[in-house]
């Protein structure tokens, strides 16, 4: 039986997971954080994405975990509304769309759970060293004995340890610009309804907070960005905090009130915006897969199904290429790259520039790129394995 370690355990590695351990493969996960994360920015199941929950059995579950929003303000600093729509969201799109917004750790749960108890799951720990041979590739960990598997799949997010040791420190990783974005959750304190609240300090929308009801209204999902950031972020959260707290320490309407509540968040997370590209996804045994190996920044909206349309596909192939790795992740790379890069691009055409007006840009966003951001992300049609 062919042995794989995934490292990472979000969307990608429990999506690849619940497939080879159904093509008979023997699977283990190992991910950093001492159990599955909790928190996480709302994300999307979109076009292709939608067939590869169906095809797992869990679109229905996905759909009944559905932020289910009613619309979306954004507000100057007094809270007055600038915009008001009750067909789109800023983090979902088209609201008569048949993609789903969920919180991550939801669909992280919901596939965990379908992936069932034969994957194994190493908490606590990550890779350390990996040493490619003609007959497995051997795996040193930060604190686990050593093992050999026969393959390794880094899924460990856009930051991958993975990628590093195969592919060199920064490979391929291209921040967008000079901005980073943070994610935390807390109480309903605005009293919001299933409803989506941005207010930008700055017109381009490069700088401010939105959020977002979740959960039966029974908690928000805050977010909040300034594009001031002079060189790496911290690694260390609490200095992080501090770095948002000073950048938006001038704005108005409820940000203040928000930062209150991030200071304690235990799900605090904050990132730059960047994609990672790279000329390859793989090296011998080692393959990279979903933002590890193709991170298409939160602005393309697209990086959870670019995650499980990945997963779907890299298990399908080392299926029917019987043992093959590198037919198989040749023939993964071919059949997604130019679907991949296509939703990078898009991207790129989501970021304001300078001098726009961020109510303009939502609302000529939802006129004029719905149908093209539609067709994109359905435009990769599943094969049957």
């Amino acid at each position: 039986m062919t042995k794989v370690l995934i490292s990472g355990a979000s969307i990608a590695g429990p999506t690849l997971a619940y497939w080879l351990d159904r093509y008979g493969f023997e699977v283990t996960v190992v991910e950093r954080a001492g159990g599955f994360r909790p928190g996480g920015q709302a994300i999307d199941v979109r076009g292709t994405a939608l067939g590869v929950a169906e095809r797992m059995g869990v679109l229905d579950e996905v759909r009944a975990h559905a932020t289910n929003l009613r619309g979306m303000s954004i507000v100057d600093g007094d809270g007055n509304e600038l915009h008001r729509s009750e067909e789109h969201t800023l983090s979902g799109g088209p609201l008569d769309s048949p993609d789903v917004e969920l919180l991550r750790d939801d669909l992280s749960d919901i596939i965990v759970k379908a992936a069932g108890d034969r994957i194994e799951y190493v908490f606590g720990d990550s890779i350390a060293s990996l040493e490619d041979g003609p007959d497995g590739v051997h795996v040193t960990f930060e604190k686990a004995e050593p093992r050999t598997f026969d393959l390794v799949v880094g899924a460990d997010g856009v930051h991958s340890t993975t990628r590093r040791l195969v592919f060199g420190a920064d490979a391929g990783y291209v921040p967008l610009r000079a901005a980073a974005m943070a994610v935390w959750t807390m109480p309903n304190v605005l009293g919001l309804d299933r409803w989506q609240i941005g207010h930008f300090s700055d017109s381009a929308g490069t700088s401010g907070a939105m959020v977002m009801t979740v959960r039966d209204n029974t908690e928000l999902r805050a977010y909040a960005m300034f594009e001031n950031q002079d060189g790496p972020l911290p690694r260390d959260v609490a200095e992080q905090k501090r770095l948002l707290a000073g950048g938006l320490a001038d704005a108005s309407w409820e940000v203040p009130r928000l930062l209150e509540h991030m200071w304690d968040a235990k799900d605090f997370h904050y990132d730059a915006l960047a994609q990672v590209r790279l000329d390859r996804w793989s090296h011998g045994r080692v393959v990279l897969l979903g933002d590890a190996g193709y991170c298409g920044s939160p602005a393309s909206g697209q990086g959870t199904s670019m995650a499980m349309v990945g997963a779907y596909v890299l298990a399908g192939e080392l299926k029917a290429a019987d043992g093959d790795h590198g037919k198989a992740f040749a023939v993964y790379e071919d059949e997604l790259r130019d679907w991949v890069e296509a939703n990078q691009a898009f991207a790129l055409r989501g970021l304001p520039d300078e001098g726009a007006d961020v109510a303009d840009l939502v609302a000529e966003s939802a006129a004029g790129l719905t149908d093209d951001f539609a067709a994109l992300t359905g435009s990769y049609i599943l094969k049957d394995y």
